[in-house]
């Protein structure tokens, strides 16, 4: 494999000007399409691989926790031990991680060694999307990168519109380990995809250990992150709950529960589109409108919750409105970060997952304490706000400054 990642770079047959930049932005976004599916499809064979490894539904949920915490832990240690790495042979790298950890987590024998394997498929998650974003950026005129971001995270918000319900139903068709040999595979045709058809550009050839660690010295970026992982905390104290949610709020049948979820990915994938055109003509304020819509949303969201026509309509607002920030907020990493563009939009994954956390706990907390179904989505409000506020400080340091 290091014969292929350090021959990759010489291939002359598809030269920069023979790839157009769209199908090279496309071929970085195939990691982000197996990435989106591995994460949240294990979610839905959940069920299948805890009967099958001999443990109870809420005992394996720490396999999903596990990934999580590979999630938050990898994106920075990668990001630093391959600064120096050319950001193509970092990413054909990352890609092979993929291939390996999810095909050996379709073969786990035990619970134990899936939690663990779950633990090293996500390492690879936030780096691959810091180092596919430093090099996609790289493709295109300074302009034009907030667009290019937006499309290197196309891949993740397909993933939760096909990859997951595909891989879902693969998992109840065929049993949950053929999921992951579908991530498989849609990982092996990015390692393809990534070493055909993505050119090395001059201004993504790597860059040092100091310079990315620099990154951790700003508090813009501190500021940021925490206006993420606060902002985004929200979705995910109803995500985490959707399907109770929707199935004693809206009265929906559990299997129509992906079809409604399917709205959620539709949004994501259209806002993450548009905020990307957003973000190059004002970044600041899509962050801050996004996230003062958020809120609004989210209490919307607690009446449309008991009807099945408006849940759609509402998954749909969260998904759009959510991701119509993200570009915007990981262009500020970026420029802020200097030297550390690639630790800055690792760690833009890193805080999303936080907010994962924090929205679940905080989601559970609520339904732990009597409060009913509707109570995920009022205390999730709170915390784009929250977000909000930690935005504001950092623009008035920004101003100062």
């Amino acid at each position: 494999m290091s014969a292929v990642l350090e021959t990759a770079p010489q291939t002359r047959r598809f030269s920069p000007r023979r790839v157009p930049t769209g199908v090279s932005l496309a071929a970085l976004s195939l990691g982000g399409l197996a990435i989106g599916t591995t994460e949240f499809a294990s979610m839905g064979v959940l069920p299948g691989f805890a009967a099958d490894l001999g443990v109870s539904v809420p005992t394996a949920g720490v396999a999903i926790s596990a990934y999580a915490l590979g999630v938050v832990v990898g994106a920075p240690l990668i990001a630093i031990a391959g600064a120096r790495w050319a950001r193509k042979k970092l990413i054909l790298a990352l890609a092979t991680a993929l291939v390996v950890f999810n095909a050996l987590s379709a073969l786990a024998p035990a619970f134990v060694p899936f939690v663990a394997l779950r633990f090293l498929a996500g390492l690879p998650h936030g780096a691959y999307f810091g180092t596919a974003a430093v090099l996609g950026a790289a493709l295109v005129e300074p302009a034009r990168r907030a667009r290019a971001l937006a499309a290197v995270m196309l891949g993740l918000t397909i993933a939760n519109i096909v990859g997951v319900p595909a891989a879902t139903w693969l998992g109840e068709t065929f049993g949950w380990r053929s999921a992951y040999l579908a991530v498989t595979v849609i990982a092996l045709v990015t390692v393809v995809a990534v070493a055909v058809l993505v050119p090395n550009a001059a201004s993504a050839q790597g860059g040092s250990v100091r310079g990315e660690l620099t990154a951790l010295t700003r508090p813009q970026v501190w500021l940021t992150l925490g206006a993420i992982s606060a902002g985004f905390g929200g979705l995910f104290a109803v995500y985490s709950y959707i399907t109770p949610i929707l199935t004693v709020q809206a009265g929906v049948a559990a299997g129509t529960v992906p079809l409604l979820l399917g709205a959620l990915g539709i949004g994501m994938t259209v806002g993450n589109v548009v905020g990307g055109r957003l973000a190059e003509r004002a970044p600041r304020a899509t962050i801050a409108v996004a996230l003062a819509v958020y809120t609004v949303v989210l209490l919307v969201f607690v009446v449309a919750a008991h009807h099945a026509v408006t849940a759609a309509i509402g998954l749909f607002l969260l998904g759009f409105v959510g991701l119509s920030a993200g570009p915007a907020l990981m262009g500020r990493l970026m420029d802020f970060a200097a030297d550390g563009p690639s630790l800055a939009a690792a760690t833009f994954h890193s805080a999303f997952n936080v907010a994962n956390a924090l929205g679940a706990a905080l989601g559970g907390a609520v339904l732990a304490a009597g409060l009913g179904y509707d109570a995920p989505a009022l205390v999730g409000a709170a915390l784009p706000l929250l977000g909000l506020a930690v935005f504001g400080v950092s623009v008035a340091l920004e101003r100062r400054a």
